[in-house]
């Protein structure tokens, strides 16, 4: 009886899990270059396939002359663009270093420029929670 009223307790944490200096390094590199936390993990058809998508979804929104957001604290959707913007990482920070994308949207193709950028920046933090589960041992 006193086996079936005993608490359970919990399962020491995974080692796979704890921290070791990949999970935090593949994230920040990946954030920076996009794919590249999954290239220096040996996920090269991943990394490369990322590095792909997002720097096109990026340089084509910069040739549709699309808008980068800023740090500022105005509207809610001003904030939410920066944030999407700054997902980009490296591309977002040479983009704003040679004052790129910072023209008025005059027409729509430039809106959807703007919208390209944002979700290569958000598509790239999805990348960046991707390396760091592969890297914590949490996915292959």
């Amino acid at each position: 009886m006193a086996n079936s009223t005993q608490l359970k307790t919990k399962p020491a944490a995974d080692p796979a899990q704890q921290a070791n200096m990949m999970a935090v390094v593949a994230p920040a590199v990946g954030w920076l270059i996009p794919g590249a936390g999954h290239i220096i993990q040996k996920r090269w058809i991943r990394g490369l396939l990322l590095l792909a998508s997002i720097g096109s979804l990026f340089a084509l929104g910069l040739m549709m002359q699309g808008h980068i957001y800023k740090a500022n604290g105005g509207d809610i959707l001003d904030i939410l663009g920066f944030i999407g913007d700054l997902g980009a990482g490296g591309m977002y920070i040479v983009t704003l270093a040679m004052n790129g994308g910072q023209g008025a949207i005059a027409f729509a193709i430039a809106d959807y420029g703007t919208k390209f950028m944002i979700v290569a920046g958000l598509l790239n933090f999805i990348a960046v929670a991707d390396a760091y589960h592969i890297a914590i041992g949490k996915k292959r």
